[in-house]
């Protein structure tokens, strides 16, 4: 493990320590995810400067320690092929391409209740009540899902760090995973997309909850779309 953090290259290196000091910061200022995770575009509460910082804002423990773990564990060596300048631009981006796949989703289901992608000057959201009233006839489900949509910042790297996780498999395919609970080595190019897979499929069937999948999605998308426009070389090694 010492080994592993001593051989963090530049760029994850930072990245992981902004994580850690904004998560610590959320931590004693509780309202931090309320501003610097990002909203639907619509929402009052939206602000520029949150379609940065939501990357660096996680829920909690769990959340971060996965994206972290695998930033450290992914990271390093896509970092040392693209170079520093280009990774932190794939980085970002990816984490970007997340939001917009987001952004496609919930304006699509702000769309089928209400005939626009906008709806503020339809209802009236309290931020920190968290209560929520429309001047429209709609179900009290429908009024949930504005609710949702409009009152609940989306936060983490997730999307950045499933792009990471597609350009694994696309430089090295053949290369082996052991996972945990899984006791035997599993090739990235089957891995990968098999994740990328059930991600599709919980984001289309709304399971996990409060989980963005779609999102996830997004930034393996972008990746995908980075990696061809710069012309990365597929790798077969390992």
């Amino acid at each position: 493990m010492n080994n592993l953090f001593s051989n963090l290259t530049p760029v994850v290196k930072n990245l992981l320590i902004i994580n850690v000091v904004c998560f610590i910061g959320s931590a004693i200022f509780l309202q931090a995810p309320r501003f610097f995770g990002v909203y639907y575009p619509d929402s009052p509460f939206f602000h520029i400067w949150q379609v940065i910082t939501y990357m660096f804002m996680h829920g909690g423990f769990a959340h971060i320690f996965f994206n972290m773990f695998a930033l450290v564990m992914f990271g390093p060596i896509i970092e040392q092929v693209l170079g520093s300048k280009r990774f932190i631009n794939f980085y970002l981006i990816c984490g970007l391409g997340a939001l917009v796949l987001q952004y496609g989703v919930q304006a699509a289901e702000v769309y089928n209740i209400v005939g626009t992608v906008r709806a503020s000057e339809f209802i009236r959201l309290d931020m920190f009540n968290e209560t929520i009233s429309s001047s429209l006839p709609i179900s009290q489900d429908e009024l949930g899902t504005l609710g949702a949509i409009y009152g609940t910042p989306l936060v983490g790297a997730s999307g950045a760090i499933y792009g990471l996780l597609l350009a694994f498999g696309y430089l090295f395919p053949n290369m082996s995973l052991y996972l945990m609970f899984i006791p035997i080595p599993i090739k990235a190019k089957f891995f990968i997309p098999i994740l990328i897979l059930i991600e599709i499929y919980l984001g289309f069937s709304n399971s996990g909850g409060s989980i963005a999948h779609l999102a996830h999605v997004g930034g393996a998308l972008f990746a995908y779309i980075l990696l061809k426009i710069w012309r990365v070389r597929r790798g077969s090694m390992y």
